[in-house]
């Protein structure tokens, strides 16, 4: 349905749990692990009043600290037939009662808003006017607490990267070139559970785990990796830890070599760092996602690797990139925009990752990433450690 108009008597409306619902906490700031709503309700006359129903335990903590002008419980907005026994049904139910007692007759919703929600609108006869882009270009648009939780987040990752990398550079190898680390094998799931206590001991949490592949198993540029490691093979780690105090993430991935470095990996290394450069030099306010995936898909082709998953009769020498050169970040590890074909233009305040990769079922894979501040002339690299694949 088209949108009211901004002189119209409306609201806009997000609804849910905001420990689950990031988008819903990112707009009143307030964590909790029940239902809650949030409405802000303009009047003809052009003033606006932020409410937030929350549990009624929770509206002290909430008046304190939620982003809204007015704090309420569903047990204020009962309507006649009385409230449900289930939580979330009742925030709706109240939510439903408040919007009507307002006179209010049209929402604007957000994506994230749960069908239980927009049901019992409806049927006070509320009109819903769904809205893609209710509250993603201001959560895109990273305010100055937020990049500092974000600069936060990422120094935290650094460091624990740092510790990993320098863990394989500096494990010592057995006669069949098997790394060992303290006296036994360096496997990825172990290397993944010390950079899990790095991240607990420094106030981080590892809630979808760290990726680290090594040889061929980087070939699956997703994969976690599984098993030894080895001398001379490319390992992928990538980690993305969230800040428990502030829930804002950081996201790095490095590459490293234990010993002599393939000819191969060291030319794949060199053209992703190259289209790394390059994307980053095309990012701006007002360029778009799609621009600085094809800066880096450019130098990608001129080096005589591919763009894309591999055709189903490629050899195993073929290289390719499959994936996009990045994408934004905060609350979640994956927010828009997205730097892939037909990304969206960017905005001053937008927080990237940048991560070209090449993957060759033959030796493995390489990816760098680092994470960038998008300024209205180009972008703030976050990022401290270096990018080469010798960490000893």
């Amino acid at each position: 349905m088209d949108k009211p108009t901004d002189k119209q008597h409306h609201a806009r409306v997000m609804a849910g749990v905001p420990s689950t619902n990031l988008a819903l906490y990112h707009q009143i700031r307030f964590m909790m692990g029940d239902p809650a709503a949030f409405a802000a309700i303009t009047r003809p006359d052009g003033t606006t009043k932020r409410v937030l129903i929350c549990r009624d335990i929770e509206m002290g903590r909430a008046k304190e600290q939620a982003r809204a002008d007015s704090v309420r419980c569903p047990a204020d907005f009962a309507p006649e037939s009385g409230l449900s026994g289930d939580r979330e049904t009742a925030t709706a139910q109240s939510l439903a009662e408040m919007l009507t007692r307002e006179k209010i007759t049209d929402a604007t919703v957000d994506r994230s808003l749960p069908y239980s929600f927009a049901f019992h609108l409806a049927q006070r006869g509320i009109t819903i006017h769904y809205d893609a882009d209710l509250g993603v270009l201001e959560r895109r648009s990273k305010d100055d607490k937020e990049l500092e939780h974000l600069r936060q987040a990422q120094a935290v990752t650094e460091d624990a990267m740092r510790m990993a990398c320098e863990t394989v550079a500096n494990a010592m190898p057995d006669a069949k070139g098997v790394l060992h680390h303290d006296g036994n094998v360096l496997t990825s799931e172990r290397l993944r559970t010390m950079i899990d206590i790095f991240c607990l001991q420094h106030g981080a949490s590892n809630p979808h785990g760290s990726i680290v592949a090594g040889g061929i198993i980087g070939a699956d540029c997703h994969h976690r990796g599984t098993g030894e490691l080895h001398t001379g093979q490319p390992v992928i780690i990538d980690i993305f830890p969230m800040i428990k105090d502030t829930h804002y993430h950081g996201d790095c991935t490095r590459t490293v070599v234990h010993g002599e470095i393939p000819q191969r990996v060291a030319t794949m290394h060199a053209t992703v760092i190259e289209a790394k450069d390059a994307a980053e030099k095309t990012i701006h306010a007002g360029a778009s996602g799609d621009e600085v995936h094809a800066a880096a898909i450019a130098v990608i082709r001129r080096h005589g690797f591919e763009p894309g998953t591999p055709p189903a009769d490629a050899s195993a020498s073929y290289t390719s990139m499959p994936h996009g050169t990045g994408h934004g970040i905060g609350l979640e590890v994956h927010e828009p925009p997205l730097l892939d074909t037909n990304g969206p233009e960017l905005i001053e305040g937008d927080v990237l990752t940048v991560e070209p990769g090449l993957y060759s079922k033959a030796v493995g894979g390489v990816r760098v990433e680092d994470m960038v501040v998008v300024t209205a002339g180009g972008c703030e690299n976050l990022n401290h450690l270096p990018v080469g694949l010798t960490w000893a």
